[in-house]
C-alpha cells in the first residue's frame, strides 16, 4: 500500500492518495483537484474511488468533481442528504479498491455522520480518520450546533475507542485536520505521522479514562472559528461545482480607484512592511505567504460574498485564488503590481508607523491605547497590562469600541495586527503596528497580567 500525503497547509488539513500500484482511492481532497490528478499521474495509478469521511465545515470539497473527472465511484454516507450522485456507503461495508479493502466506520462526533475508512492490503492497514481521531486529540465538536455539542463530544469519545479496537495496533493513522486547522480541539501534537499504538499510548481521548471529565475539558477548550465554517456545509451538501483558478483580466487605474473610493474591499497581496510603508489609501493589508494567516483570516474577517479586488504580483494573485477558492471565494478581480503609485497613481496613498516592542515602550504616551486583537481566550490567559481587546475577526463590526487617538494594536505574531491596523486606518483612525511576537513582550518591558 503505497499513501502519498496532499498537504493544505493554509488551511491545516491533509488529502490523501491510497493505491496499489495500480488503482487509487483518494480521501478527502481539497477544491483544486489538479494536485491530485498530477500526483496520480506521477504515481501511474488510475483514481477509481473517491472517498469523504464527512461533510466538511473549513473547505469546499473537490470530492465531487474529482470523481466527475476521473469517473471514479464517489463514497459519500447514505445518511448525508446531498443533493447529487453518490455511491452511498454506510458502517460496516467495505470496497474493494484494487488489491486495497476499503472498510467504512462510523465514528460520529465531529459531525453526527462521520465516518472513518481502515484501508488493508496485504497484511497492512492504515486509518484515515478525517476529523475523528487526531494526533494527539480529535476533531472539535461544536461545528454541527450547540444544542448537540455535549450529545457529540460524548459520541466522539466513543468513536476514536471503537476506530483503534478495530484497527491495528501498527496501523499508520493519516487524519484530515490536525496541522493547524480550526477543526481540531484540544492538544493536537505538531507530528508527522503516528500509528494507533502511538495515539493509544498518547492521545488524550484515549488516556482519559473519566469520559465526563473528557467531555467537559474538550468542550471547555473550545475556542472561536472561522465565521466562513458557516457557508462550507451547505456548499459541500449542495454538490460545489468546478472552479476557475485562472487570473483574471487586472482592472485599469481608472476602476482600481473608483473602487477605493466607493470603500470596496481591495487586499493588498504585498508584505506587511511594504504596506506600512505605503499603500493606496483605503486598501487592506492581508500579507499573502504567511502560512494559514492569509486564507482563514480573509475569509473570517471580511463580509461573506462583499467582492473583492486582489492587488500584488501575478504570482501572488495566482496563488491567492487558488487558496479562497478551497474556502468558496471564487473568481475575485485583480490589479497586477506592487507598486501602489504605478497601480492607480491618481489615487490618494497612505502609511503608519510600524515598530516592536522596545520602540512602543519608549515612544507610547501615557493616554494612548493598546489594543490586543487576539481571540478572547488568548487575552484571557496573558495580556498587556490595561490593553483593550476587540478580536480581529470582531473588529469590522466593533469599530466603535476601538479607543480615539493614536491606538498601538498588536497580536500574537505581527500578522493580525498587520490587518487590524489597515482596517482601522480605513475606517479613519491612527493606528501604530506593532508588529512583535506576544512572547517577546514581558522581556522587552511591558508589564503583562496573567489570566
Amino acid at each position: 500500500m503505497n499513501v502519498t500525503v496532499i498537504d493544505t497547509s493554509a488551511l491545516g488539513d491533509r488529502s490523501y492518495l491510497v493505491h496499489d500500484g495500480e488503482v487509487a482511492l483518494v480521501v478527502d481532497p481539497q477544491r483544486d483537484i489538479d494536485r491530485v490528478t498530477a500526483a496520480a499521474a506521477q504515481a501511474g495509478v488510475r483514481i477509481t474511488h473517491v472517498a469523504e469521511t464527512h461533510i466538511h465545515n473549513d473547505y469546499v470539497t473537490g470530492g465531487l468533481e474529482l470523481a466527475r473527472a476521473t469517473g471514479a465511484a464517489y463514497l459519500v454516507n447514505a445518511a448525508d442528504p446531498v443533493q447529487f450522485d453518490r455511491t452511498p456507503i454506510s458502517d460496516g461495508e467495505s470496497v474493494a479498491v484494487g488489491g486495497l479493502q476499503v472498510q467504512a466506520v462510523a465514528t460520529p462526533g465531529h459531525t453526527e455522520t462521520h465516518l472513518s475508512y481502515v484501508v488493508t492490503h496485504e497484511g497492512e492497514q492504515a486509518v484515515f480518520s478525517g476529523g475523528s481521531l487526531l494526533f494527539g486529540s480529535v476533531g472539535r465538536t461544536d461545528l454541527v450546533a450547540p444544542a448537540k455539542t455535549t450529545e457529540l463530544t460524548h459520541a466522539q469519545y466513543a468513536s476514536v475507542r471503537r476506530l483503534v479496537g478495530e484497527s491495528q495496533d501498527d496501523a499508520a493513522l493519516y487524519p484530515t485536520h490536525g496541522f493547524g486547522s480550526f477543526c481540531s480541539s484540544g492538544p493536537a501534537t505538531g507530528a508527522e505521522s503516528s500509528t494507533i499504538a502511538e495515539q493509544r499510548e498518547h492521545n488524550h481521548a484515549l488516556t482519559d479514562q473519566d469520559e465526563a471529565h473528557f467531555v467537559e475539558q474538550l468542550i471547555a477548550n473550545l475556542t472561536a472559528y472561522p465565521t466562513y465554517y458557516a457557508h462550507m456545509g451547505p456548499a459541500n451538501l449542495k454538490g460545489p461545482q468546478p472552479v476557475d483558478l485562472a487570473v483574471p483580466e487586472p482592472l485599469d487605474a481608472e476602476e482600481l480607484t473608483r473602487r477605493l473610493e466607493q470603500g470596496e474591499w481591495v487586499v493588498d497581496l504585498r508584505e506587511r512592511v511594504a504596506f506600512a510603508d505605503g499603500h493606496l489609501s483605503g486598501a487592506v493589508s492581508f500579507e499573502y505567504g504567511n502560512g494559514a494567516s492569509f486564507t482563514t483570516f480573509l475569509g473570517w474577517v471580511l463580509p461573506w460574498n462583499d467582492r473583492i479586488t486582489l492587488a500584488g504580483s501575478r504570482e501572488q494573485v495566482e496563488a491567492a485564488i487558488r487558496d479562497l477558492s478551497r474556502i468558496g471565494i471564487d473568481s475575485p478581480d485583480a490589479a497586477l503590481g506592487t507598486d501602489p503609485a504605478q497601480l492607480a497613481p491618481d489615487a490618494a496613498t497612505a502609511s503608519y508607523p510600524r515598530v516592536g516592542w522596545e520602540q512602543m515602550l519608549q515612544e507610547r504616551g501615557a493616554d494612548e491605547a493598546v489594543l490586543d486583537v487576539r481571540r478572547a481566550d488568548e487575552f484571557a490567559a496573558s495580556h498587556v497590562e490595561g490593553a483593550v481587546n476587540v478580536p480581529l475577526h470582531e473588529l469590522l463590526t466593533r469599530m466603535d469600541e476601538v479607543p480615539t487617538g493614536t491606538v498601538w494594536v498588536h497580536c500574537g505574531s505581527g500578522y493580525r495586527a498587520g490587518v487590524a491596523a489597515s482596517l482601522i486606518q480605513r475606517a479613519g483612525g491612527s493606528p501604530v503596528h506593532v508588529d512583535a511576537g506576544f512572547g517577546d513582550a514581558q522581556d522587552a518591558g511591558l508589564p503583562i497580567t496573567q489570566g
